[in-house]
C-alpha cells in the first residue's frame, strides 16, 4: 500500500507501506517534515496532517476539535495506515524548517552587539587577528625556455610575496591547479592559512575574487543561527537562522539521543542537522553576501554536547547514560570537508568546549562573550533554551550547571507556541478590570499574530497572575469573555480570535499550557538556587544577571521575577544579551587568542550534575508555584502585585 504526502508548497512525497505503520514514522523514513517536540507521544498537538482521502486508524486527541476531526484533520502520531491514503501536511506542521531567514545586516542592532563583543575582549587583552591570508599573485607563463612545473611556480611566488619558507599545496588545491593558472592567464588570488614559516593553500580563485570567510554557528535544540563574516576586517556579511530539522525526532535532547541509537538513526540526525538546516542556510548567506562557499576558510559551531555529538555524528548514548560520559569534550583537526558542510573542504571547524553532559560548547562560548570571566563582580550568566544552562562567578572561579527546562522558551510545548519569527506574540499586557489584552507581535505594523514565542508567554502568564486570573498553580479561578472552558473544564484564555489570526485558529493559553511552563521555569529557578547553595552564597551576593538565549528580542525582566522565573532581586541589575553563543563563536572564529581563551574558561570552569545534586529534585518541586512556595523568596514582586 501507499502514503501520498501532499506537503503545502512543496513537491509530494509516495512512501510504501505496511498495513499497521506509524504515519509520523512512516513520515520520518521519507523525509516529510512534521513538527513533533513530543517525539510522538500525543501529548503536544504539533504533528497535524489532514486527512485527504483513504484509511487510517487514527485515535481521538484532546488536540482536535469535534469540528477539525470532520474536517480530517489528525495527529499523525495517532494514526496508523490501513490502506492508500493521501495526506496533507500543512506549512505549519514544517514551520521549523520553511520559516528560514537571512538577513544582509545593515541594521545597526546587529552590528552592534558583535562590535560590542569585540571591544570587550580587545579591552581584556584579546586581539582579533586569524592566520588566513588572501593574496593576488602575478607569474610568468612558462615557455619552451621556462619549464618550471606549475607547482613551483606557485610556490616560488607565495614564497616571494610571504616570505615563507614552506608552501603546502593539499591535494584538493594541487587537483585544478593547472587548469586555474591558465583560467586566469597566471594572475590569481591565493587564499589559504599562514601558521608560522608555513602557508598552507586552501583555494584558487580569479584575481577579483579576494574575500575570504568565516561562519559562526550556534546549533540550538530547536534554532539554528549563523553569521558569515570577512575574516580580514571582521565585518559580518550576512546572518541567518532556522528551526533545527532534526525536532521532528523530538523537542529535547534525551529523546533525540534515543532516536539516534535505533539502526541508521544517528545518519539520520546527522543529516537533519547538515543537510536540511546548515545546507540551506549557509547557501543563502553566500547568496545574501555574494560570495561563494568555497571561500569560507574557518567555520566555528557552539553547541550543547549532545548537538555536537550528533553534529560530527558520533554516538551520544554515553550522554544520557550514568555516570554521563560523552564521546568528546574538545575536538582539534575536523575540517568542513569531514562533515560535507557547504565551504571550503579544507576549513577547520573549530567546535567550542564542552565541559560536561549537559553544559556544551555553547555555554562556554556564551560565557566568552558575557566576560563574567573577566571581572570582579559576582555575575549570574543565564542561557534559556530547551535546557536551561547557569554559570555563576567571576575571575577566580566560575561554577555551572544544566536543567532540563523543555523547550518552552522556544515556544514547544505549548498549542499556540513558535520562536521568536514574524507573527509571534512577544509581548503582553492585561487591563486588570476587563481582562482585555493589548499585543506586541514580531513583524510590521500589519502583521496578525500566528502563536506565542516565549518572552510572550512569560508576560501573559504574570498578567494573569496579576490579575487574579490564574492561581499559584496556574488554574483559572477568575471568568470572563477572554476565559473559556472546554467540556472537561479545563480553562484557557484566549489572545486573538481565529478570525483575528494569521492561521484561522485560536491563539489561546490553556492550563495544559501554563503548567507546562510553571516546569520550565521552575527547572531554571531551582537550579539556580541549587549552584549558589552549593557555593554557600545566596541571591543578595548577585551583583549582575546576564540573560542570553533566543527566547526573543529581549524579555520583561520584571515579569520573569513576577513569576518566580529569575531570583527577586533590583531590576538594574539584569541584562539581555541576546544569542551570546553565536556572539562567542563568532570571536573564537575570528580571533585565535579569543579561541585559546573559551578553551582555558572551559578549563577552568566547575560543572556541578544536577541530577545526582542532594536536594536539587525538592528545591524543583517548591518552585513549581507562582511565583514559588517559599514566598519570602519573592517579596519586592508580590509586594507590587
Amino acid at each position: 500500500m501507499k502514503v501520498t504526502f501532499q506537503i503545502e508548497d512543496a513537491s509530494p512525497v509516495v512512501m510504501e507501506c505496511n498495513a499497521g505503520d506509524n504515519l509520523l514514522e512512516l513520515a520520518r523514513r521519507g523525509n516529510v517534515a512534521i513538527d513533533a517536540p513530543c517525539s510522538g507521544n500525543g501529548s503536544c498537538g504539533k504533528c497535524r496532517v489532514k486527512l485527504i482521502s483513504g484509511q487510517l486508524e487514527c485515535l481521538p486527541s484532546r488536540h482536535i476539535s469535534d469540528e477539525e476531526w470532520a474536517q480530517g484533520w489528525r495527529l499523525s502520531c495517532n494514526c496508523r495506515v490501513m490502506g492508500d491514503a493521501t495526506v496533507f501536511v500543512p506549512d505549519i506542521a514544517s514551520a521549523y524548517q520553511s520559516r528560514m531567514k537571512t538577513a544582509d545586516l545593515s541594521s545597526p542592532q546587529e552590528i552592534a552587539i558583535f562590535q560590542e563583543a569585540q571591544d570587550a575582549l580587545r579591552e581584556s587583552g584579546i586581539h582579533f587577528q586569524n592566520a588566513f591570508r588572501s593574496l593576488v599573485l602575478e607569474m610568468t607563463a612558462p615557455t619552451l625556455d621556462d619549464t618550471m612545473p606549475d607547482n613551483e611556480r606557485l610556490t616560488r611566488a607565495i614564497q616571494e610575496a610571504l616570505g615563507v619558507e614552506q608552501v603546502e599545496i593539499p591535494y584538493a588545491v594541487m587537483v585544478k591547479l593547472a587548469a586555474a593558472l591558465r583560467k586566469y592567464n597566471f594572475r590569481l588570488c591565493v587564499k589559504g592559512e599562514l601558521v608560522g614559516n608555513t602557508f598552507r593553500c586552501m583555494e584558487l580563485s580569479s584575481p577579483e575574487d579576494t574575500v575570504i570567510a568565516a561562519c559562526a554557528i550556534d546549533i540550538g535544540t530547536t534554532t539554528v543561527s549563523m553569521v558569515l563574516a570577512d575574516l580580514e576586517s571582521g565585518r559580518l556579511l550576512a546572518k541567518g537562522s532556522s528551526g533545527n530539522g532534526q525536532i521532528r525526532y523530538g523537542a529535547d535532547v534525551i529523546n533525540r539521543i534515543i532516536q539516534q541509537s535505533r539502526p541508521g538513526g544517528r545518519k539520520k540526525l546527522q543529516d537533519a542537522i547538515i543537510q536540511e538546516t546548515l545546507t540551506p542556510i549557509l547557501a543563502n548567506l553566500c547568496r545574501t553576501a555574494g560570495i561563494s562557499a568555497k571561500s569560507i576558510l574557518q567555520l566555528c559551531v557552539g553547541a550543547n554536547t549532545t548537538m555536537n555529538h550528533l553534529f560530527v555524528g558520533v554516538d551520544a548514548e554515553s550522554v544520557r547514560m550514568e555516570p554521563y560520559i560523552p564521546s568528546f569534550f574538545h575536538w582539534d583537526g575536523l575540517l568542513a570537508g569531514d562533515l560535507h558542510l557547504p565551504a571550503n573542504p579544507l576549513a577547520p571547524v573549530r567546535i567550542a568546549p564542552n565541559i560536561g553532559s549537559y553544559v556544551g560548547g555553547d555555554i562556554t562560548a556564551g560565557t566568552l562573550a558575557s566576560m563574567i570571566w573577566d571581572k570582579d563582580e559576582m555575575s549570574l550568566f543565564i542561557d534559556l533554551g530547551t535546557n536551561g544552562e547557569i554559570v555563576f562567578g567571576n575571575r577566580d572561579f566560575l561554577m555551572s550547571c544544566a536543567c532540563s527546562a523543555g523547550p518552552a522558551f522556544e515556544g514547544g510545548d505549548i498549542s499556540c507556541g513558535m520562536r521568536a519569527t514574524d507573527g509571534a506574540i512577544e509581548a503582553c499586557t492585561l487591563d486588570k478590570e476587563t481582562m482585555e489584552p493589548s499585543l506586541s507581535i514580531v513583524g510590521d505594523g500589519d502583521q496578525k499574530p500566528v502563536g506565542i514565542c516565549g518572552s510572550g508567554i512569560i508576560d501573559i502568564i504574570s498578567e494573569l497572575f496579576r490579575c487574579s486570573i490564574i492561581n499559584a498553580k496556574g488554574l483559572f479561578v477568575r471568568e470572563g469573555r477572554r476565559v473559556r472552558r472546554d467540556a472537561h473544564g479545563m480553562g484557557r484564555f484566549v489572545l486573538a480570535e481565529a478570525e483575528e489570526s494569521e492561521t484561522g485558529r485560536e491563539i489561546s493559553l490553556n492550563e495544559v499550557d501554563i503548567d507546562n511552563f510553571i516546569r520550565a521555569k521552575g527547572a531554571i529557578f531551582s537550579a539556580i538556587d541549587t549552584l549558589l547553595s552549593s557555593v554557600d552564597m545566596t541571591v543578595d551576593m548577585i551583583d549582575k544577571v546576564y540573560v542570553a538565549g533566543g527566547i526573543g528580542s529581549g524579555i520583561n525582566m520584571k515579569n520573569a521575577v513576577n513569576i518566580g522565573m529569575f531570583p527577586d532581586v533590583e531590576l538594574e541589575k539584569f541584562a539581555y544579551i541576546g544569542n551570546a553563543s553565536l556572539t562567542g563563536a563568532y570571536a573564537m572564529v575570528m580571533s585565535d587568542q579569543a579561541n585559546a581563551k573559551c578553551a582555558e574558561v572551559a578549563a577552568n570552569m566547575t560543572y556541578l550534575e544536577l541530577s545526582t545534586y542532594p536536594g536539587y529534585m525538592d528545591a524543583f518541586v517548591a518552585a513549581c508555584f507562582l511565583p514559588h512556595t517559599d514566598t519570602r523568596l519573592f517579596p519586592h514582586s508580590l509586594q507590587e502585585m
